[in-house]
């Protein structure tokens, strides 16, 4: 098992900005602090890529957006449709939810239809999918199918949650996602709940390769201290 004692966790994570009251000045100061610590990646609302993606554009951070958020409930047109116009004003990588409820209803194909139709729509503009499943809402069969089905239609993650549903990520559920994963180029985003640098290690270890948080400052800052401390 590789351990990420001392990796700054940083390369790591989707710094996140979803709430729906965020400002203007805000994001400007998320944005300012993304580039200070050189996260992976920015994740915003549709409204503000455009925005965000003029103040970061001299920097190597990947800008990254969602796509029926939160609930995954609106037509699959609609979540392909938000994903192209999210990277057209300048996004690299979509986090789209899929319709749990399909998934529960065991419509299966439907599933993985909408999938390749966003894989699809991603990568013809040389962006990445990320497949939120809501993991919460989930038994285990389902989300191993899940995964199945992400990997089958060419989705580039797989993430676990939202961050909206009533539990987050789980280091459980990234063993088990990471389990049925092996052998595909599919990787995992952890997101929902991660708040601090052992949550965060945690999560790497049992298999995730992105992290997803709004407390990336934090955990980066815990780290430096960390650091600074000697390790201990």
């Amino acid at each position: 098992m590789i351990t990420f004692e001392f990796d700054n966790p940083a390369k790591y994570i989707d710094h996140t900005l979803l709430k729906p009251d965020a400002t203007e000045k805000e994001i400007k100061r998320f944005c300012r602090d993304a580039a200070e610590f050189d996260f992976a990646a920015v994740c915003v609302n549709p409204s503000r890529v455009e925005y965000v993606s003029g103040i970061l554009r001299e920097s190597n951070i990947a800008i990254c957006s969602v796509a029926g958020f939160p609930l995954g409930s609106c037509t699959t047109e609609t979540k392909v449709f938000e994903s192209i116009q999210a990277i057209g004003h300048g996004a690299k990588e979509i986090d789209a939810v899929i319709n749990i409820g399909k998934l529960k209803d065991k419509e299966f194909s439907f599933v993985e239809f909408e999938i390749k139709k966003l894989a699809e729509a991603c990568h013809e503009k040389e962006a990445k999918l990320k497949v939120i499943v809501e993991t919460c809402f989930l038994s285990s069969y389902e989300k191993q199918k899940v995964c199945e089905l992400v990997a089958v239609a060419g989705g580039d993650f797989v993430k676990t949650s939202t961050g909206f549903g009533s539990a987050g990520a789980d280091e459980e559920d990234i063993k088990l996602m990471r389990s049925v994963l092996v052998g595909t180029s599919v990787k995992i985003k952890a997101s929902g709940g991660i708040s601090t640098l052992e949550q965060c290690y945690k999560m790497l270890e049992a298999g995730a390769e992105r992290i997803g948080t709004s407390h990336g400052i934090e955990i980066v800052s815990e780290f430096i201290k960390v650091q600074n401390a000697g390790g201990e």
